[in-house]
């Protein structure tokens, strides 16, 4: 995502997206490229702030349809973020680039 849109924009967005939803958090969810499992039907995705990481891990697990004995790890900025975190919380830690914040995941 940060490859196909400049920063510019991206920050634009995400600066538009918090002022009309400001109890949301703009996630982009993107495959690792090593990953062996289908793709998700989006990207995209506007989440309450509230919402755990581990909450979040089910929300995606139930669209990929992953089997329960199916590992998946997300990835921020290449570290695994605590499953007790709330997305708003990490929102705020990576907020200084590019105001969306990104998830790399990965099926083991």
């Amino acid at each position: 995502y940060k490859q196909q849109h400049p920063f510019e924009k991206r920050q634009q967005e995400g600066e538009k997206i918090r002022r009309k939803y400001p109890d949301r958090v703009p996630v982009i969810v993107e495959k690792a490229p090593k990953a062996h499992i289908g793709d998700l039907d989006k990207k995209k995705y506007l989440v309450p702030s509230d919402l755990t990481v581990g909450q979040f891990y089910f929300l995606i697990r139930k669209r990929i349809s992953l089997k329960p004995e199916d590992a998946l790890f997300f990835f921020v900025d290449n570290v695994i973020p605590p499953t007790s975190a709330t997305m708003g919380s990490l929102y705020e830690v990576c907020i200084r680039l590019p105001q969306l914040l990104k998830y790399s995941w990965v099926e083991l």
